[in-house]
């Protein structure tokens, strides 16, 4: 199996604002490590690829706004199950919220680079098939942590 998140990362990007560099750095490993799997799992709830990028970002927007990171728990379980469980109840909230607002009409997003979308389709291309859409969450967050390992390595 597949180490956990680094409880130090998420501990660093919950840190107050005067370590507020450290902490922005860890916010960008986490964001970075867990979009596709994220991503993945929005697009196995039905969700078209743009309106699946747009959840997602929008998620992220949501999780750095309300310092949701935060409120992970190291002693209630992983922290990619506690991010699962709140990309949950954001989609359930997305749901019953009206959708007036076509793509990015007043809404602050996250950046998003084209190469991770495209990753990310593609992970969910070749997996989407699966009905388990936590074992889908879990193969492309597995997926996510592995090439984030080999770049890391690449960079040393």
């Amino acid at each position: 199996m597949f180490p956990s998140t680094h409880w130090s990362v998420v501990l660093a990007a919950g840190r107050c604002q005067a370590e507020s560099k450290m902490a922005g750095l860890a916010l960008a490993e986490l964001c970075r490590v867990y979009w596709s799997p994220l991503y993945g799992f929005v697009r196995s709830r039905g969700h078209t690829m743009h309106d699946a990028q747009d959840l997602t970002q929008s998620f992220f927007a949501y999780v750095l706004e309300h310092k949701v990171y935060a409120r992970a728990d190291r002693r209630k379980g992983r922290f990619r199950s506690f991010l699962l469980a709140s990309l949950k109840n954001f989609l359930a909230d997305a749901a019953d919220r009206e959708r007036t607002l076509k793509r990015g009409g007043a809404q602050i997003f996250l950046p998003l680079h084209e190469e991770h979308a495209e990753e990310a389709e593609s992970l969910f291309q070749t997996h989407g098939g699966t009905t388990n859409e936590d074992w889908l969450f879990d193969r492309s967050w597995a997926e996510a942590l592995v090439a984030a390992g080999l770049e890391r390595l690449s960079e040393d």
